[in-house]
């Protein structure tokens, strides 16, 4: 019997052209299987019970994110440019990054108002903008 999780793993899987797979089935279930949006990195995704017990390699991981941006089911949050979440709800919207806990949220897009951009160089144009709000605690 198809669990619900699984059942929604594999129905989000169906949004793209990628293959359910054993590992990207079990990696979907983690990311979505209780229907939430959710960012992890591929080391907190690799820790996770459902990927543990199933066996799936950190460099599997790794693919299989990068398939599933590449698939639109999700999107990659740039920290630094040394670190990448992935961040399953692909809308546009702004992050908080809370430095002290090296954690990614979501922040209220309705409260962010970009009052105008810069013009794209010539030859060029704005793919996206992508918003993180960086916090620390106050001392």
């Amino acid at each position: 019997m198809i669990t619900s999780t699984t059942q929604r793993a594999k129905d989000w899987l169906a949004q793209s052209n990628l293959r359910p797979t054993r590992q990207r089935v079990v990696l979907a279930q983690a990311l979505i299987g209780d229907g939430k949006h959710r960012h992890v990195t591929a080391e907190s995704l690799f820790e996770h019970d459902l990927v543990t017990a199933e066996k799936v390699s950190l460099a599997t991981v790794y693919n299989t994110l990068r398939a599933f941006c590449d698939a639109g089911l999700m999107q990659e949050v740039s920290v630094d440019g040394t670190k990448s979440y992935f961040d399953t709800n692909t809308h546009d919207h702004p992050h908080f990054f809370w430095e002290d806990e090296g954690r990614l949220t979501d922040a209220p897009a309705d409260q962010l108002k970009i009052a105008q951009l810069p013009d794209a160089p010539a030859g060029a144009e704005i793919a996206s903008v992508d918003v993180v709000i960086r916090l620390r605690k106050k001392v």
